[in-house]
């Protein structure tokens, strides 16, 4: 159970609220512009400051989760701004190539659509981005990505779900399921507002964690409490989380993930401008403009599910791909077993020489009880990739990572 440390010092016998309300906070979906990444945080630039800290109410750590859970806000539209900073050299024109790599020619390749969500979105990885998101219920959003000299939008109105680049007049086409259980990506799947972030970030708080009320700030012309998650637990790269909480509305509006080594923040999400008027209903209308290439996401999908291995080649394959889950709180490590010896995949197995070349470049070679492999390090995430085809990931130290897999052998 976790030991919530409020400014009012919440007394013991509220413990057990306590942790219902984080439940709850983490349970709670609120179909805020692009509910769905990233996995991920940084200070944004000045354009968050406001004109000084307000005065509010004092507050408690357990009243404001429970003030994020009670959050209804079905309305919205704004400007948001997401920087990224994992510590990876500028990837250039490798994103394409890892795209294609690991996602196959949806990529933009032969037989994909630059339009296409899956592989379009995965920009918001590294780098500063600015979005324009809308929503107006569960089933119409909208996000924009905002480039230098084109725009890249996905919009679901209904169950149709479009995206479109401008760049290359690109458009892809899907239909999502009216239960929202569909595989196809829609602006709700998208972790790219604070609320997407602080939902996994209360997931993860436990008797491992610090949660306390750390003051008020002003972001996009709102009053904010700000909610701050720290773990106890040492190995962890993770330093701190801030979450600014809307003081009206409960919706967070920034939030922001520093690591435990210090510097810049790791991720940084946050409103510049937000209004919770009801967005027109023209913001979610979407017609493919004259001369764009439509890709039907609906009908390439059947198609890569009749090149599938059969029930048995399927059964084994997911068999194989079975994760789980070694250690506790913020020192827990995904382990995967892929089933492919010989660690990395060389370029001429993979086809691929840039994206294995540059991925070399970037490990480390270890050794230990668990055999020999390769750590890839960030800032957030170490992962260790094992010649005998097991995955070690998590948001823990090198060190760390390696005494895990040295006694998960």
């Amino acid at each position: 159970m976790a030991p919530y440390e409020s400014d009012d010092n919440t007394p013991a016998g509220e413990v057990e609220d306590v942790r219902d309300g984080r439940r709850a906070a983490a349970r709670y979906v609120v179909p805020v512009a692009v509910v769905g990444v990233a996995a991920a945080t940084i200070g944004l630039v000045p354009a968050f400051a406001g004109s000084g800290d307000p005065t509010l109410p004092k507050i408690s750590a357990q009243q404001l989760i429970e003030k994020i859970a009670k959050s209804d806000v079905q309305q919205l539209s704004g400007t948001v701004k997401i920087s990224t900073d994992l510590g990876l050299p500028n990837l250039g024109g490798l994103q394409s190539s890892f795209a294609s790599g690991a996602l196959g020619k949806g990529a933009g390749g032969k037989d994909g659509s630059a339009a296409d969500p899956s592989s379009k979105l995965l920009e918001l990885a590294s780098g500063t981005h600015t979005l324009r998101v809308a929503t107006d219920g569960q089933d119409k959003q909208k996000l924009s990505l905002i480039e230098q000299a084109a725009e890249y939008s996905v919009i679901r109105n209904g169950t149709d779900v479009w995206g479109y680049d401008s760049a290359s007049n690109s458009a892809y086409h899907s239909t999502a399921a009216g239960d929202h259980k569909s595989d196809k990506v829609t602006p709700r799947d998208v972790p790219a507002t604070p609320k997407d972030l602080a939902e996994q970030a209360l997931k993860a708080t436990d008797r491992t964690t610090s949660v306390t009320v750390d003051g008020t700030a002003q972001i996009a012309g709102r009053d904010a409490y700000k909610l701050l998650i720290k773990p106890k637990q040492s190995g962890t790269t993770v330093g701190a989380i801030s979450i600014a909480v809307d003081a009206k509305t409960g919706l967070p509006l920034k939030f922001t993930l520093t690591p435990a080594s210090g510097g810049a923040a790791v991720v940084d999400v946050g409103f510049t401008e937000v209004s919770f008027a009801k967005p027109a209903a023209s913001t979610f209308d979407f017609t493919p403009p004259k001369g764009a290439k439509v890709t039907q996401g609906d009908d390439r999908k059947a198609g890569e599910k009749a090149q599938k291995p059969g029930p048995k080649g399927r059964e084994k394959a997911e068999r194989g791909a079975e994760p789980k889950t070694i250690g506790q709180g913020w020192n827990s490590i995904v382990v995967l077993d892929t089933g492919s010896k010989g660690g990395l995949p060389s370029a001429s197995s993979s086809g691929n020489s840039t994206a294995s070349g540059f991925l070399n470049s970037l490990g480390d070679h270890v050794s230990g009880k668990f055999g020999s492999g390769t750590v890839f390090s960030t800032r957030l995430v170490n992962a260790l990739i094992t010649d005998n085809g097991k995955v070690y990931a998590g948001a823990v130290t090198k060190d760390a990572l390696l005494k895990a897999a040295n006694a998960g052998k």
